[in-house]
């Protein structure tokens, strides 16, 4: 956000903060969920989306209706040969199905079919907005239309979505039941959101509060159950954490959480942090055996390995 522009809605909610604080809540809930611009950031990016887009244009593109929105939903190996395990992969916030290319046409080698999405507000998906119930939905609306995925894989906001999803955590929105579950640089509780966004745009404690309780309303759920690793502990499937240390975007303590869940399996990928780990090509291979390995009881890696 540019420093002038954010000067001013700093001031704006100062203002209107202190005279109208339920609708300073309802504004700034608005300014929260309000997505970036999709143009790509420079030649670096905008060649790194023209080389996602390459990838995609092997799939299917199979848009679906969700709620207000029209999701882009991409199919690899979509031949409905039997036997093929389905699994659904979700990008993080401000990026779309092209960034993480690499991550879908690689699991897809393996000969599994693979559906990637463009969340609400991405890629090329309709809207301007996007909440964790809104992604949770489309989610839900992916497993609706293609049948049951037996694995989900998501990087940052994507990841901590699908196990939100998982976990049933907006009750009206429903589930879904995959057999496994991968988050790479996810965060695993979003308190830490509203304080970074409420110091940004200079919200006054009672606005962040309001701001808050008018989140939980619209998510129909509170806060305290956005937390990844209870739906971890509570579900027990076979759960991957990658994460890397170095990541300056979500900090490595929301994959350390984990440590203490029986179902949850940490592999450090550091030195890649946040938007290059998802496109690795030593990620992608962990992450393929994973999915690859017989259903049985989650084991944690010991402390060697996972500092590794």
């Amino acid at each position: 956000m540019a420093n002038f522009a954010l000067k001013v809605i700093r001031l704006g909610f100062s203002l209107s903060g202190s005279l109208f604080p339920h609708t300073t809540a309802k504004l700034a809930f608005t300014l929260f969920c309000r997505t970036p611009s999709r143009r790509p950031k420079g030649e670096k990016a905008a060649a790194m989306e023209a080389e996602g887009r390459r990838k995609l244009a092997e799939a299917q593109k199979i848009p679906f209706v969700s709620g207000s929105s029209t999701v882009m939903a991409y199919r690899f190996n979509g031949d409905g040969r039997p036997g093929r395990p389905r699994c659904l992969v979700v990008h993080g916030w401000g990026s779309n199905a092209a960034y993480i290319a690499a991550l879908p046409t690689g699991l897809a080698a393996n000969g599994a079919e693979i559906v990637v999405l463009d969340w609400p507000g991405h890629g090329l998906s309709s809207g301007r907005s996007l909440n964790m119930r809104q992604a949770v939905e489309a989610a839900i609306e992916a497993e609706r239309r293609f049948g049951r995925f037996d694995a989900v894989v998501g990087h940052s906001f994507g990841g901590a979505c699908l196990m939100l999803a998982i976990g049933g955590v907006f009750k009206a929105a429903g589930s879904i039941s995959p057999d496994k579950a991968v988050v790479i640089g996810a965060p695993s509780h979003i308190h830490w959101l509203f304080d970074d966004f409420a110091a940004m745009v200079g919200l006054s404690s009672r606005v962040k509060q309001l701001l808050i309780r008018h989140t939980e309303k619209i998510a129909g759920a509170p806060l305290d159950d956005f937390d990844t690793v209870a739906v971890a502990t509570r579900r027990d499937i076979p759960l991957l954490v990658v994460h890397a240390e170095d990541d300056k975007e979500v900090a490595a303590n929301h994959a350390r959480r984990f440590d203490g869940s029986a179902a949850a399996r940490l592999h450090w990928a550091n030195g890649l942090g946040h938007r290059r780990i998802v496109s690795d090509g030593g990620v992608i291979d962990t992450i393929a055996a994973f999915l690859a390995e017989a259903s049985k009881p989650s084991s944690r890696l010991s402390d060697g390995d996972a500092a590794a």
